[in-house]
């Protein structure tokens, strides 16, 4: 179920980093290293499909850029929150 702007805007207080763009949730992640980014994607990665939920990102060098939303509820769901917090989780490690 798509969230409304004010659960949105809740989610958010708990997200560190996350902003919406274009009406998805959007983030951009530096790592001091290529093999610390590619780590952490693969991480994620695996997290990602127990979740069987996909990201769009985009990496280059040591930056991803993700955002997330769930396209068959056209728009940001619960699914995607908890994904940023994993992923918020994982690029600490």
């Amino acid at each position: 179920m798509r969230l409304s702007e004010t659960e949105i805007d809740e989610e958010l207080k708990t997200l560190s980093g996350w902003s919406v763009v274009n009406e998805k949730l959007h983030k951009d992640f530096q790592f001091d290293s290529f093999n610390e980014a590619f780590g952490f994607m693969t991480r994620a990665a695996m997290e990602i499909e127990k979740m069987n939920h996909h990201p769009e990102w985009f990496n280059v060098y040591n930056k991803i850029t993700i955002e997330l939303t769930t396209h068959d509820a056209g728009g940001i769901t619960k699914n995607d929150t908890n994904l940023a917090k994993i992923l918020n989780s994982l690029a600490s490690l």
